[in-house]
């Protein structure tokens, strides 16, 4: 089976990185790639070859406002010029902005190319797909560029400031991830003519609002308490900046609490979903002897063998729980029962607990009682 060419123009760009990397995930595709510097007589030789085209290649913010018209009109006109050479229909699918409905230079040289598109499709029939993008974030883009967020990861990640000229000011985002899938959906399916399209995904923040988001990410790691980051636009924030750390800060340093019992130590705590610790116990040792009105942790032995005591206080009924770090096994403690835990184990033991509310000093549900 003949893999598919895809032939990327701007594969060394924020928005090429990423694809190019879940294209070469694809074993069924040949990519062909085309960057900063490459020839317009390159361009033509790799379009010979190319089944689909990718264009990414754009200039955002030249040195020269002339080389918005080389880079994003000119450009486009000579790879539109390269597909029909070919005189094959080449599905071309196009990153325009939302900012060709600017007066701005850089937005009147995306509209320009999108007209030169059109144009083509209209002479030729070429199947063409044009995405006009929101402000575009994730990892590898470059900050202090083009991209708000990039900066104020980067930036608060490294301890340096950032500015914001209105804090009430809405910004339209899309998350690079998103980006990437809308555009290999694209590559499954061609119409004759031309569609144009957008991310579906998009997000809408403050930039008060995305300094205090990302800043809280930053504080995470004092703190503990992680944002809600499972998914939507938190998720993919979150994401980003944990991109744009340094290698310095990639490894960071937690409290360990320790007395002849063995060590506790907590790893992650939650706004509303409790926390993460863990905690050790050396042989012969036990630990807990107490009891919670409201508070339920959950047990996983992950290295050692322990022995667990549970005793009702309302009826005195008792029982007794084995865990082993060989049959991993999740035992709950519930709220009324006095408990303990024994290393009954040669080594130590290592037991991974969450608890459902992240603990209080100053109501922390823990009664001492022997079990």
């Amino acid at each position: 089976m003949n893999k598919q060419r895809i032939l990327v123009t701007g594969a060394n760009g924020f928005i090429g990185k990423n694809l190019l990397i879940r294209l070469g995930e694809n074993p069924d595709v040949e990519i062909l790639s085309f960057v900063r510097g490459d020839s317009v007589e390159f361009l033509r030789t790799l379009v010979a070859m190319a089944d689909v085209v990718i264009h990414l290649a754009g200039e955002n913010r030249p040195n020269d406002v002339a080389d918005f018209i080389s880079n994003n009109i000119d450009l486009t006109s000579s790879l539109c010029d390269a597909i029909q050479s070919t005189g094959r229909n080449i599905p071309l699918i196009f990153t325009s902005s939302t900012q060709a409905q600017l007066e701005s230079p850089y937005g009147q040289s995306k509209l320009a190319a999108e007209k030169l598109i059109e144009a083509f499709v209209e002479k030729t029939d070429n199947s063409a797909v044009v995405y006009r993008l929101v402000g575009v974030f994730g990892k590898f883009c470059k900050p202090n560029y083009n991209s708000v967020v990039a900066t104020f990861c980067n930036n608060i990640a490294q301890g340096l400031p950032i500015k914001i000229s209105d804090p009430d000011l809405i910004i339209e985002l899309a998350y690079i991830d998103d980006v990437v899938d809308e555009l290999l959906q694209a590559l499954t399916s061609f119409n004759s003519g031309l569609l144009r399209s957008e991310v579906s995904q998009k997000y809408s923040i403050t930039l008060g609002d995305l300094a205090k988001q990302i800043s809280a990410f930053n504080n995470c790691r004092s703190s503990l308490i992680l944002e809600r980051v499972g998914a939507g636009l938190i998720g993919a924030l979150y994401s980003t900046y944990i991109s744009h750390l340094p290698l310095s800060q990639f490894v960071y340093d937690l409290t360990p609490h320790a007395d002849e019992r063995g060590m506790f130590v907590e790893m992650l705590k939650t706004p509303d979903c409790g926390q993460f610790s863990f905690f050790t116990i050396s042989p012969g040792i036990t630990r807990g002897e107490h009891y919670h009105h409201s508070k339920t942790e959950k047990f996983l032995v992950v290295s050692g063998l322990a022995r667990i005591r549970f005793r009702k206080l309302v009826t005195g009924e008792t029982c007794e729980v084995i865990l082993s770090s060989d049959k991993p096994q999740v035992m709950d403690t519930i709220p009324g029962w006095v408990h303990d835990i024994t290393n009954i184990g040669d080594s130590e033991a290592i037991i991974m607990l969450w608890a459902n509310e992240v603990f209080d000093p100053k109501r922390p549900d823990c009664i001492p009682c022997e079990v």
